[in-house]
């Protein structure tokens, strides 16, 4: 059933842009276009983009503006640290057809898999999951259907209602659709799991990452950024941000040697 404040929840999470302003060719990085077929009919874009010595895979899921071109660096990071990016943009989000929805998202998902896991030379069982903000959101539900090698969160929310309260704290809790439960999914998660989130993040506080954190089974590992907020928790790590990803996957046995 379609909660009456539908266009509202659309309205606060979503904000798309249909430009894809750059590729990673301005970095000079190896990349493939890919056309995403979803179950409903919609065509998703996304990229493949190859670490010269793969140590292992990671689905990536962006928050919720903006649209892949704008996470190359990102993309950058993690290949240079040996793992293998397969990026995409939800539907409704840069050349990807649609309107965004939750059930949208996670269908979204799940086509990204599905594409991921035929690329060559992937192996399931190195297949980690990351997700930012709304993306983490995303990620936790596709690893409720599909439990990854491992689980990377950052900078998420616990669900749409508390994320709204953080933003829009004069926004009536009755009009904000309990969408995105991610407190009520991580009690459930199957796989190694570590939280990143900047002490200082103005739209998202650390009690989100924090009572993900509690909730969630063993193994887990929380990683607070000093100074980071929403939107500099990576740019502030660098190739530090990305190491720690790759050293912790190592810890957890799922990337090779």
């Amino acid at each position: 059933m379609r909660h009456p404040a539908s266009p509202i929840l659309h309205a606060l999470t979503y904000l798309p842009q249909r430009e894809v302003a750059q590729t990673p060719a301005i970095l000079g990085m190896a990349y493939t276009d890919l056309s995403i077929a979803t179950r409903d009919g919609e065509t998703l874009h996304g990229w493949w983009l190859p670490a010269r010595r793969s140590i292992g895979h990671v689905l990536f899921a962006h928050g919720n503006a903006g649209n892949i071109g704008d996470r190359i660096p990102i993309f950058a990071l993690l290949t240079e640290a040996g793992f293998d990016v397969l990026a995409f943009d939800y539907r409704g989000f840069g050349h990807s057809t649609g309107r965004p929805t939750e059930h949208g998202t996670y269908l979204d998902s799940r086509a990204a898999l599905r594409v991921l896991l035929e690329q060559p030379g992937v192996d399931a069982d190195r297949v980690l999951y990351l997700g930012k903000s709304l993306g983490g959101a995303v990620m936790l539900e596709l690893s409720s259907a599909h439990p990854p090698a491992g689980l990377v969160l950052m900078s998420t929310f616990t669900g749409i209602r508390d994320a709204a309260r953080s933003v829009y704290p004069l926004l009536p809790r009755p009009f904000v659709p309990d969408a995105y439960p991610s407190l009520r999914r991580i009690k459930t998660l199957r796989a190694p799991l570590l939280l990143m989130h900047g002490d200082q993040d103005e739209l998202l506080p650390l009690r989100h990452a924090e009572r993900l954190y509690a909730a969630a089974p063993e193994p887990k590992r929380l990683l607070v950024v000093p100074g980071a907020g929403h939107n500099d928790l990576i740019t502030m790590g660098g190739l530090v941000w990305a190491g720690t990803i790759r050293d912790w996957a190592g810890d957890a046995g799922i990337t090779s040697a």
